[in-house]
């Protein structure tokens, strides 16, 4: 295959590299003014890699030697990502306006663009080192973003916190990568799939377990789990909003990838490491929820409940669910981004931020329609139908059922049951408590149509999604096997 060839299937990291290089330059010109004007550039990069998507980026098959892998599992996760990065920026400039005392900076929306080619690479890789990459030119972004406002003593602290916990993780991956090479001989997908085929060592069960525990601690999956509240906390909200939509889908496909493509022989000794992983998150999620009054930190340890529920369909390593996993990460997108749309209407009469969940009391008589918006999240996070988040769940657990994992998926079932009650609490906050101070009114089109677009999407509208949802993520966990 020729360089040419091999270009075209990487044409949308290629987009959005150049397309980042371009407004750096403009940002360096244009300064502080730009930042609306590059935002918007951001976005339109974004639209034009998604477009790239649908040519030999599609299924054009393994470029650079089997570095990178074109096919349907990538596009179906790289249109959420990108949708997720284009969500992230969009939903900036009033918040930094007046949060922060300023307006967005014009480097922000640059880290976002070179945030989304890691990504990219995360889940295009066919070989270890092509994951370890994409995976640390993500992360470098995210430590940026996360320190993003420097006069903020939380959003310092959560850069920084990130960044110590993020290179011990980084260095448990490539330890992971390095046993996985020493006692296989390469790094390729392919070749490693059947290294582990034959009679593998206990150093490739070794490398294994480092391999996801260094995944693991990038979904934030328990025991990995501990940066979350925190980071998630302190950084600014439209960038939790990034860090709880985009990269999330990038590290649970990448390890669904790995787990499949290059670790498929194994699956025995992986789905006793995803089951533990799974049932911890769900179980922990939910009862660190619990106690917490405020609404990013409920929401960060909400992502950690998630993580778990999507790994259940990863346990049952089979085709179906992996389109399970696919399915919910799209339904967890639109959950993830419309609830910190609404946490980002959470303002005084000042203009600064209201983060405790008490402000929200008796929000159904203040705000009518950003109470029942929020109500349509809370229910759809917990499953309840017959809101879109139930077919979620019921995907990934109907996937485990038919794996034949009853006790697993019996114990899955009774733990989001319990996970429910701290979402459940926000909408009695709503809609029974007396009223609290009203927020202040916000008139933004663009936040107030993307909640309703996200409210639409998780009513029971989302079900008539069903049927090419199922055909687009068919088709991409076939990709896989």
């Amino acid at each position: 295959m020729d360089l040419h060839q091999n270009l075209l299937m990487t044409l949308p990291e290629i987009v959005l590299s150049v397309g980042a290089l371009v407004l750096m330059m403009a940002a360096a010109w244009g300064g502080q003014a730009s930042s609306r004007a590059i935002g918007w550039t951001a976005v339109a990069v974004l639209i034009g890699a998604g477009i790239a998507l649908f040519g030999p980026s599609s299924g054009g098959g393994v470029a650079f030697d089997g570095l990178y892998k074109a096919d349907a599992f990538a596009v179906f996760a790289k249109v959420l990502i990108y949708g997720a990065a284009a969500v992230a920026i969009l939903m900036t400039p009033r918040f930094f306006e007046r949060t922060a005392g300023d307006a967005m900076r014009p480097e922000y929306p640059v880290l976002i663009l070179l945030s989304a080619v890691g990504m990219g690479m995360m889940v295009s890789a066919g070989d270890m080192l092509t994951l370890y990459v994409g995976l640390e030119l993500q992360s470098l972004a995210a430590y940026v973003l996360a320190s993003m406002m420097r006069r903020d003593l939380r959003s310092a602290e959560a850069g920084l916190k990130y960044f110590v916990l993020g290179a011990l993780a980084s260095g448990i991956l490539l330890y992971g990568i390095s046993l996985v090479y020493g006692f296989s001989g390469t790094t390729g997908f392919d070749a490693v799939a059947t290294a582990y085929a034959g009679a593998h060592s206990k150093g490739l069960l070794f490398g294994l377990v480092f391999v996801f525990a260094g995944l693991a601690f990038k979904m934030s999956a328990v025991p990995f789990h501990m940066w979350t509240p925190d980071v998630y906390e302190g950084a600014p909200t439209p960038v939790t909003a990034f860090f709880g939509s985009a990269p999330k889908v990038a590290a649970i496909l990448l390890t669904v990838r790995v787990a499949v493509e290059a670790m498929g022989p194994a699956t025995f000794e992986w789905r006793q490491i995803v089951i533990f992983a799974s049932l911890a998150s769900i179980a922990l999620g939910a009862a660190g929820a619990i106690g917490q009054t405020n609404i990013k930190r409920l929401l960060a340890y909400s992502s950690i409940n998630n993580v778990g529920f999507a790994l259940v369909g990863l346990a049952a390593g089979t085709e179906q669910g992996v389109s399970a996993v696919l399915i919910y990460m799209a339904i967890y997108i639109v959950m993830t981004l419309g609830s910190f749309l609404i946490v980002l209407q959470m303002k005084d009469a000042d203009g600064n931020a209201i983060e405790s969940i008490a402000s929200l009391s008796g929000m159904s008589r203040t705000r009518p329609g950003l109470a029942f918006a929020l109500a349509v999240m809370m229910f759809s996070l917990a499953g309840i139908p017959p809101l879109f988040g139930f077919y979620a769940k019921f995907v990934v657990f109907w996937a485990a059922v038919q794996a034949g994992l009853f006790v697993y998926a019996a114990i899955g079932i009774a733990l989001s049951a319990v996970g429910a009650y701290y979402y459940l609490r926000i909408v009695k906050t709503m809609y029974f408590d007396e009223p609290a101070t009203a927020f202040a009114p916000v008139e933004d089109r663009v936040e107030g149509g993307l909640i309703a677009l996200s409210t639409a999407l998780l009513s029971p509208l989302g079900y008539f999604l069903i049927p090419a949802l199922a055909i687009w993520s068919s088709a991409a966990a076939k990709a896989l096997f």
